[in-house]
């Protein structure tokens, strides 16, 4: 997310001999983000908190739609799972009807033990080819029959099976949303304990940690290719939408949701999340990253952006804060992709 990159030492590390009453507040708002009282943090740790929390909101956001995209490939594994059941099923009742039609025409033509009717017959060899046929026939279609019915009870394990990982997922989807609402709440909690601080200390805190928004130099920025621009124009067109959780647009977008969308409209398809994103193409060096190309930030490759040009990306950064532009080394960069 676009504010945590890595801090330099400036800033709000600077100030360490501050008023009593700043100290008080800070305390206070280290309270509430379940920090020892006695043990205020200063402000330079107030900083590595409030990235801290932005980092594992980013991880959490990630998480959710990791087991969103695995919900709805599962559920398309269930529909397609019963849409056999349903076709076997079928050919089983069909076989079951024609065989039924069979046994009746045979009671009816042949009901007579066999012996019997073979010493009343008027010609034993008609009626031995006869009942060999039956007989061939009836083999045959009660294999047929044991066939699907096997086949359908494979598909029914299937099916229960994909079931129950859905309603697994299920469950894990609502315990990342439940660490989504906790994390949110630090993060409220952060911005408390930052709102606790001198304007001059927040300020501080903001010339570090974001660009503000400054319209970077694009002069000279070439794209790789038609692709690439049209999903840069894309991307720029999103600037001041919000940062919201799992969305893909447009009126929001998480990180990798930016970066989906935006290649939608160049005609690529991208996956859901950062981590599979990294792989959605080749990988370039740093030195040659070109606009367009997708940025991928920590080792956990839990952020990412989109190269603009001028040493800036436009992302997505975080929650309350808007689509935007930011220094690419705004914090580590894993690998960058050329889709």
């Amino acid at each position: 997310m676009g504010s945590h990159r890595r801090l330099a030492r400036s800033g709000l590390g600077r100030g360490r001999g501050t008023t009593a009453a700043v100290l008080s507040a800070a305390a206070a708002a280290a309270t509430a983000l379940g920090a020892t009282p006695a043990g205020a943090a200063p402000r330079g740790d107030t900083r590595a908190t409030v990235d801290r929390l932005y980092r594992e909101a980013e991880q959490a956001t990630e998480a959710y739609d990791k087991a969103g995209e695995r919900g709805a490939s599962l559920r398309r594994q269930v529909g397609q799972a019963q849409d056999r059941i349903a076709r076997q099923q079928d050919r089983v009742n069909a076989i079951r009807d024609a065989l039924g039609a069979l046994a009746g025409a045979q009671y009816r033509s042949d009901g007579l033990a066999a012996s019997l009717a073979l010493l009343l017959s008027d010609n034993p060899g008609e009626y031995l080819d006869r009942a060999a046929v039956l007989d061939r026939i009836g083999s045959r279609q009660a294999g047929q029959l044991r066939e699907l019915q096997a086949a359908l009870r494979d598909l029914a394990k299937e099916h229960a099976e994909v079931a129950d990982e859905l309603t697994a997922l299920e469950k894990s989807r609502r315990a990342v949303a439940q660490h989504k609402k906790t994390v949110e709440q630090k993060l409220a909690a952060a911005r408390r304990l930052l709102n606790s601080l001198p304007s001059a200390q927040r300020d501080a805190y903001g010339r570090v940690s974001r660009s503000g928004g400054d319209v970077p130099d694009l002069t000279g920025a070439v794209p790789p290719g038609s692709r690439a621009a049209a999903a840069l124009a894309a991307a720029r067109s999103a600037l001041g939408r919000p940062y919201v959780w799992g969305a893909n647009g447009p009126g929001g977008f998480d990180c990798s949701g930016l970066m989906q969308w935006s290649y939608a409209h160049a005609g690529i398809g991208l996956p859901r999340t950062s981590q599979e994103q990294r792989f959605a193409g080749h990988q370039v060096p740093l030195s040659q990253v070109r606009p367009g190309d997708l940025v991928v930030y920590r080792s956990d490759a839990s952020h990412v952006a989109m190269y603009v040009g001028g040493g800036q990306v436009i992302h997505a950064p975080h929650p309350g804060a808007a689509v935007r532009y930011d220094p690419v080394g705004m914090m580590p960069i894993s690998s960058v992709t050329r889709p």
